[in-house]
């Protein structure tokens, strides 16, 4: 049984509670590889708080039991700057000086980079990606966390040419996850009839001013702007297009979330006509609502998906921990789907019922449009 140590590395971040009875148990570390600093540091910052949420509650509830024994969760956190390379080298540490059983990771190429070795070095890549060619691989030890962006790419095609034009100029992020959302929507645009009148793609990560950038994408006179990576940057691109006169609609990859754009951009103004995935704050669910009032509670700030999908993997990984009775990873990757299953409502924002048999979660995408200053929520 892979059972966890106790590390005293500075790197790490350490999710335990004092409590009576936790405090005695065995610590299971869980490992997290994503960016901490640079331009997506929010985005992996938001990642971590589902998961330190999520830890922090399984710990003051007494943990739980494998084989009669009390444990708890250690989250064991190392960034990664958004660097495969450095993901992977993460996790051979994680593994090796951590004992993981199983890895967060919150980018494409990273999940790419792990799964190259998680099986031989027996470790579950939990992958918060929404590549639909992450669970086409059949990894056997790959979990695939949101709903894939085949479905969004139609969807907001769609939607876009129908209310907007059919001029389409595209300045995503250079990242391999938005170089594949990119390619995809390329080519849903020209089968619809639209055509592709520019191309600049931008280092989302490294850079704050796109101006050189998006002065060529708004140069073309689209009606349409295909933008996406981290919420922070992405905004910072749409704030710039307005700047440099830029008065079309925007496609927002699902990487980035309409609320937390406009957090950057001063609120839903500039963002009108604006196609993106709905927002956890739009979900109308007792789920999701009493998840949101609780995490404002703890961070002082709305969640996102981010924080929501990873809190609930997490809540589901050690269930099925505990009704597996073990931190073998083939073991929790069978328990898995009806750990989450069971899930309390609670602990499941997105009411995710199961993991198909490729690996990935199954719940339903959305989509909404910011209109007249409001986000508005549309058929899917």
């Amino acid at each position: 049984m892979k059972t966890a140590k106790k590390l005293g590395l500075a790197v790490a971040v350490a999710t335990t509670m004092g409590l009576s009875s936790a405090a005695m148990a065995e610590e299971v570390n869980i490992g997290f590889s994503g960016p901490l600093s640079g331009g997506a540091a929010l985005y992996g910052e938001n990642v971590l708080s589902g998961l330190r949420m999520a830890a922090e509650e399984i710990n003051a509830n007494g943990g739980f039991d494998i084989d009669g024994e009390n444990h708890t969760i250690n989250i064991v956190a190392l960034d990664d700057q958004y660097s495969p390379a450095q993901a992977a080298t993460n996790a051979k540490r994680l593994v090796q000086e951590s004992d993981v059983p199983a890895i967060f990771i919150p980018h494409s190429g990273g999940i790419f980079a792990l799964m190259d070795f998680n099986v031989e070095d027996d470790f579950l890549v939990m992958a918060y990606t929404s590549v639909p060619t992450i669970t086409e691989q059949g990894n056997p030890l790959t979990v695939r966390i949101p709903p894939t962006f085949d479905g969004y790419v139609k969807a907001f095609t769609d939607y876009a040419i129908e209310n907007w034009g059919t001029k389409l100029a595209m300045g995503g992020a250079t990242h391999e996850y938005a170089k594949i959302w990119a390619s995809m929507i390329e080519k849903a645009w020209t089968a619809k009839g639209g055509e592709v009148v520019a191309k600049n793609p931008m280092d989302y990560n490294k850079s704050a001013d796109f101006f050189t950038g998006v002065s060529r994408l708004v140069a073309s006179e689209p009606d349409v702007m295909f933008v996406g990576g981290a919420s922070e940057p992405t905004g910072l691109v749409m704030q710039q297009a307005r700047q440099l006169g830029y008065e079309g609609a925007f496609i927002m990859m699902d990487q980035a979330k309409i609320s937390e754009a406009a957090n950057v951009v001063g609120g839903l103004e500039p963002l009108e006509d604006t196609v993106g995935v709905m927002p956890l704050s739009v979900y109308e669910t007792d789920a999701a609502q009493n998840f949101i009032k609780r995490y404002e509670e703890k961070y002082g700030k709305a969640p996102g998906s981010e924080a929501a999908f990873n809190y609930l993997a997490l809540h589901g990984l050690v269930e099925a921990m505990d009704e597996a009775e073990s931190t073998d990873p083939t073991v929790v990757r069978a328990a898995l789907s009806d750990a989450i299953a069971n899930l309390k409502a609670s602990k499941n924002p997105y009411e995710v019922i199961g993991v198909d048999e490729k690996g990935g979660f199954i719940t339903s995408p959305t989509m909404a449009v910011v209109k007249d200053g409001e986000i508005v929520e549309k058929e899917f």
